[in-house]
């Protein structure tokens, strides 16, 4: 059974962590190259995004019964495939774990360009993972005390566009 609890928890800092970015959203590229407060403070925010994202989108995973993912990126394309996520973003999902990869395993090449175009162009992909667990698993239960023993399902229309 999914954990309402844990989700709540991992939306909220995911809502914190994006409104946290988009306070940033008049940085310029100038910025982030050259003041390394501005830039790591973009990153890690970026990093405990994705992080946020990839805890959420395991423990949806694993509750629901779905394969197992081999990678991170493969969570991204599992619940893509379960319908939970938009077939036509799945680009944008699996870069962002991508990125996360990126951000913990070659730190020191971290161009600060990526960084930059996140931030300007790719938050909404956020704030559609967010969208999308709200929809399908917090408010939904959420209004019907019958639906909490059923398992909720994707619908087509489940990340607003």
């Amino acid at each position: 059974m999914v954990d309402k609890e844990f989700l709540a928890e991992r939306v909220k800092l995911l809502t914190g962590y994006i409104e946290d970015l988009e306070e940033e959203a008049g940085v310029g590229l100038k910025e982030i190259k050259e003041d390394k407060r501005i830039r790591r403070y973009v990153e890690r925010t970026l990093h405990l995004a994705v992080e946020a994202c990839l805890d959420i989108g395991n423990h949806l995973i694993a509750d629901l019964g779905l394969r197992e993912p081999e990678t991170y990126k493969d969570i991204m394309v599992i619940l893509t495939e379960a319908g939970y996520l938009p077939k036509e973003k799945i680009r944008q999902f699996k870069d962002m774990a991508g990125f996360r990869n990126v951000i913990v395993h070659d730190y020191t090449r971290v161009d600060p360009v990526i960084v930059y175009g996140i931030l300007k162009k790719d938050l909404i992909s956020f704030r559609l993972f967010a969208g999308m667990v709200k929809k399908n698993f917090l408010h939904r239960e959420a209004e019907s005390p019958s639906s909490q023993t059923s398992r909720p399902g994707p619908h087509k229309d489940s990340a607003p566009s």
